[in-house]
């Protein structure tokens, strides 16, 4: 079984990706974004999907601190702010070793296909 950790600041957007990734049959580990710095032991870890709220202030930190705490894991980002202005294939995201970069709000269909592109479908 696939295993995805969510890491996302806004709690009921959380569980909404939670829900989302456990209906389609992935594992899954929630963690608020607080969290990041003190992420880790993700060996096991799939994907890892990280609210990603800006690339200027705290959001290349928290990437790089996911990635610390979980290097074989494939990394998608969620935000905002970059999403709508960045393509998932741009340096920065590359930059940072993000395979791709999603809007928020997203629609299930996009998060799900996000996520399958990225590793594969649970099943």
């Amino acid at each position: 079984m696939l295993t995805v950790v969510v890491i996302e600041e806004d709690s009921a957007m959380r569980t909404l990706i939670c829900e989302w990734l456990l209906g389609e049959g992935y594992a899954v580990q929630a963690l608020p974004a607080q969290g990041t710095a003190s992420a880790r032991g993700g060996s096991d870890a799939d994907l890892v999907i990280v609210d990603v709220p800006d690339l200027r202030g705290g959001g290349a930190d928290t990437v790089r601190a996911v990635r610390a705490g979980y290097p074989q894991a494939a990394l998608i980002g969620l935000s905002t702010r970059l999403g709508r202005s960045l393509h998932s294939d741009s340096n920065p995201a590359r930059a940072l070793g993000l395979r791709r970069l999603v809007a928020k709000p997203c629609a299930r269909g996009e998060l799900l296909q996000a996520v399958a592109d990225t590793i594969g479908a649970a099943h």
